[in-house]
């Protein structure tokens, strides 16, 4: 019985265990659900490395340019501890999955796009889900963590509004990417949101999710 209750509970809540609650609302929310689908919009700030190998790995990847104000949309599609998310900026589409890591000691969220696969570990801080890599592979090939594309990546509850920063990075490429924004559900008014709200605050982004 119990564990056909934790299966039946969100990814990130099997992920996080007891840490859940320590979530504030608005990042609960964005990841509560176990079954069917849920769609956020927002807006993004999108920057590019300016690195030649930077910039080709960013086209190879299917990232978006770089630029202001670009409208996004997330979709997920959760079933059986899996998580499916199709993200949208402006007429750039990304895809990977989403699902919990098994026979690791360690809890962690494995992400797949395409041939790879990232694992990270999910640390809840104040009103901020910290993501960090601890591990990635290729075709099953394991590869080395300090190749491994990162950065500084979490999610935040700012006032009630739900804001994301992703960050890519490489030791090799130096910044391929980053973007930072906010999300609200698709059947909220998404009036438009002061321009303080998407602050540089402290030259942060987030990772992109393919």
């Amino acid at each position: 019985m119990t564990q056909r209750l934790v299966d039946h509970q969100s990814l990130y809540r099997q992920v996080l265990g007891p840490r859940w609650d320590r979530l504030p609302a608005a990042i609960r929310a964005l990841h509560e659900m176990s079954e069917g689908t849920a769609t956020f919009r927002g807006c993004a700030v999108v920057e590019r490395g300016r690195w030649p190998l930077a910039r080709l790995a960013a086209f190879l990847a299917g990232f978006p340019t770089a630029a202001q104000g670009v409208p996004v949309e997330i979709r997920f599609a959760c079933t059986d501890g899996r998580e499916v998310w199709t993200r949208r900026f402006g007429d750039k589409v990304l895809r990977s999955s989403q699902q919990k890591a098994e026979d690791r000691k360690e809890r962690l969220l494995a992400e797949n796009f395409g041939p790879f696969r990232i694992l990270c570990s999910l640390a809840p801080e104040e009103n901020r889900l910290h993501l960090k890599v601890r591990g990635w592979s290729v075709l099953g090939l394991p590869l080395p963590l300090f190749l491994a594309p990162g950065g500084r990546t979490y999610e935040e509850d700012r006032d009630g509004l739900f804001h994301f920063n992703v960050e890519v990075e490489s030791p090799l490429t130096g910044l391929i990417v980053r973007y930072r924004g906010w999300l609200k559900p698709a059947d909220e008014p998404t009036a438009p949101i002061a321009r303080e709200t998407l602050r540089k605050s402290d030259n942060v982004g987030a990772l992109v999710h393919d």
